[in-house]
């Protein structure tokens, strides 16, 4: 059985992968926004900057989830 350690370490990576792959999502939305050149509510800035935010917070939790496991190994 795993530790609760364990069980939080891999529900943030979990959340960081899904942070990532939505990022991407919205950087694809924001292209398609951007090449059918139409008026769409967030327009092609909004889906890049949700995008890039999201890449960012998923960036900060892996590294927040590497210095936790770094931490515990010694």
């Amino acid at each position: 059985m795993k530790s609760t350690d364990t069980r939080a370490t891999d529900t943030r990576v979990r959340i960081a992968r899904l942070f990532g792959a939505v990022a991407i999502l919205c950087g694809v939305i924001g292209l398609f926004v951007g090449l059918i050149e139409r008026e769409w509510r967030l327009g092609v800035t909004g889906w890049f900057t949700g995008g890039t935010l999201l890449a960012v917070l998923a960036l900060l939790l892996l590294a927040d989830t590497y210095v936790e496991m770094r931490r515990h190994q010694s």
